[in-house]
């Protein structure tokens, strides 16, 4: 008889699951971050993906990693150590051991470190064997050996069998962290309805990992993390992209506009591209381009038709789109541009998050060409960034970019669906057919600056298009040098009033005034915002105010950053935001960077702010 097991109740925990890339971990990570979705738990999630599309078999540069952090508490960061990190082989091992802290628990799948394992992850020793691991708590598990002997009926090969292997670790976690599998079965259900022996394997494998950990005396203790105190609502798991898709059909609908995608797929962007597909019945048209130039003249098309226009891409994407992004800024027609950020130059990482392009949102065309720019700070909030700079293009008439990144794009977390009453009204208003006499004036302005969006066939609206500088008001073509600088400045202009349009800048969390700011945008928000609320309560004086709106800024964005002694910016890139401060603010603002394609860990800038501090 199995000796009794003791349940110990944790406030949070961060569970990593990494092997190689077909050994199934994303899918895993996925499954257990929708479990504890549905229980109840805030969470935060990073799938981190091998940077080569096929890496070799059991080797560092193939492992593929899923890191979830979830809690009774609120959840900023997917973490920056694990509690519990599973390994699938050597090689995964290997390359995440410095990510699980000190008496951490260690699951090790026992196939994956025979010697062939060793030589292909350049390990001299065993690990499970010799000395080296003697401060974590380690469970060793032949996965593959019992994930085998649970199918030995079942009529599948043995690369199929092998493959529900991930399906038995998924069994053994809900079991530790005392969960139902219900989501999981329905999941693996709906999946393999069709093919009843791929089903029939995974489910007995579930089930023989949740049993091995019920059955076997060497577990004695299990770890229960309560539900998460949330406002009320129906809430469901999200990742950015899928977030982004949705905001597009919300702004769509709100504004009684047909939406149109036109896209070229890219690392990490193809997934909003993928979900849009699926909304046809919401009026989306979705069109994959043959490339990144087709695909933003296509969108600019359906713009100048009268759709709300979108494309979306990564940073070479962006930079293959430049000069068709001067052609809508010289038509002033509204387009919204999503560039999910990677680490660049050239391919780069495609894989891998950098907050690599704000630089090229804000001087990457040739010309004076500004463009607002507006930032997104988690998966959740994908939907509400890209929904506000829906809203913004077409009330200015004005292409405007989204920045996301695969971080936050590939990231998950707790969404609460908006009532359609909670959003923002997106008014529309079309030029309207001229009377007999009337000449049309495409350049004619409102207090916005925007012009009338003339939709062809509208009778008396024709207009000269095109990428040769206009004429202001009668939007005719024109040389003359003062007209030139006259649009220039104009444009400028037009950009810079949003300002009176968008919200004034918040302080996101501590004092008003203070020794220090943190001002972040991006993806960085969470590490940000868990770093300054743990050092708020060791009683440092310090803020954080994360931007939005990263072109035009608030108004009031200036008298803030003079409320602080001093004022870091952390970044994901070399320093981009902080040249950009400095310049328009005349401020000494502190750089703090990163650029491994990983996000911040919370402990890193606690340190940095403590040193600054001193």
């Amino acid at each position: 008889m199995a000796e009794q097991t003791t349940i110990t109740e944790l406030e949070e925990a961060v569970i990593k699951f990494a092997g190689d890339s077909g050994d199934g971990m994303q899918l895993t990570g996925t499954q257990f971050t929708t479990n504890a979705a549905l229980f109840g738990n805030d969470l935060g999630t990073f799938p981190d993906f091998p940077a080569e599309i096929r890496a070799p078999i059991g080797t560092v540069a193939g492992v593929s990693g899923f890191q979830l952090h979830f809690g009774s508490k609120e959840i900023f960061t997917p973490g920056d150590i694990c509690d519990v990190l599973v390994v699938m082989n050597s090689a995964a091992l290997k390359s995440n051991i410095r990510n699980i802290k000190k008496g951490g628990i260690i699951i090790a799948n026992t196939s994956g470190f025979d010697a062939k394992n060793l030589k292909l992850a350049n390990m001299t020793s065993n690990a499970l064997e010799d000395d080296s691991l003697g401060n974590y708590q380690v469970i060793k598990m032949d996965v593959t050996r019992m994930t085998r002997e649970a199918l030995t009926d079942i009529q599948l090969g043995m690369k199929e069998k092998d493959r529900c292997k991930n399906m038995f670790v998924l069994g053994f976690l809900y079991w530790m962290f005392n969960r139902e599998m219900d989501n999981t079965i329905k999941f693996l259900t709906d999946k393999f309805g069709k093919k009843p022996e791929v089903l029939e394997a995974n489910l007995r494998v579930l089930k023989a990992g949740y049993s091995y950990g019920d059955t076997t005396e060497t577990f004695t203790t299990r770890y229960k993390v309560e539900k998460a105190v949330m406002p009320a609502g129906t809430y469901r798991s999200i990742m950015g992209n899928q977030a982004t898709a949705l905001g597009l059909v919300a702004a769509s609908k709100k504004s009684g506009l047909p939406l149109f995608l036109g896209s070229y797929p890219i690392t990490p962007a193809s997934d909003i591209l993928h979900d849009l597909a699926k909304y046809k019945s919401f009026g989306v048209k979705t069109f994959q381009a043959e490339d990144e130039i087709a695909a933003i003249t296509s969108a600019i098309g359906a713009s100048f038709g009268g759709s709300l226009a979108v494309t979306t891409t990564s940073g070479p994407g962006m930079a293959l789109k430049t000069e068709a992004l001067g052609l809508a800024t010289v038509l002033e027609i509204p387009l919204v541009i999503i560039n999910v950020q990677r680490g660049g130059p050239s391919t780069g990482l495609p894989t891998k998050t950098e907050q690599a392009d704000l630089f090229q949102a804000y001087y990457g065309r040739n010309g004076e060409c500004p463009i607002p720019i507006v930032a997104a700070q988690s998966p959740s909030d994908c939907f509400n960034a890209v929904y506000e700079a829906c809203r913004i293009s077409v009330q200015h008439m004005i292409p405007v970019i989204l920045l996301t990144d695969g971080y936050i794009a590939n990231g998950a977390e707790p969404w609460r669906f908006p009532k359609e009453s909670e959003l923002e009204e997106i008014k529309i208003e079309f030029a309207k057919p001229m009377a007999e006499g009337e000449k049309f004036m495409p350049y004619a302005r409102d207090e916005k600056l925007s012009r009338p969006w003339a939709i062809p066939g509208t009778k008396g609206l024709e207009h000269r298009i095109g990428g040769l500088e206009k004429q202001n008001i009668t939007g005719n073509i024109s040389y003359e040098p003062e007209n030139h600088e006259f649009m220039v400045k104009l444009r400028e202009e037009k950009v810079e009033r949003i300002a009176n349009y968008i919200p004034e800048q918040k302080i996101d969390s501590g004092p008003a005034k203070g020794k220090l700011l943190v001002l972040g945008w991006g993806g960085t928000y969470g590490a940000l915002k868990a770093a300054v609320r743990e050092l708020n309560e060791e009683g440092f004086d310090i803020a954080h105010a994360h931007l939005r709106h990263m072109r035009p800024f608030p108004k009031n964005l200036g008298e803030i950053l003079n409320n602080y002694d001093k004022v870091l910016i952390p970044e994901i890139n070399n320093g981009q935001l902080v040249k950009i401060i400095r310049d328009k603010y005349f401020i000494d603002a502190m750089a703090y960077n990163k650029i491994q394609g990983l996000p911040f860990f919370k402990s890193e800038l606690m340190d940095k702010i403590r040193e600054i501090l001193k």
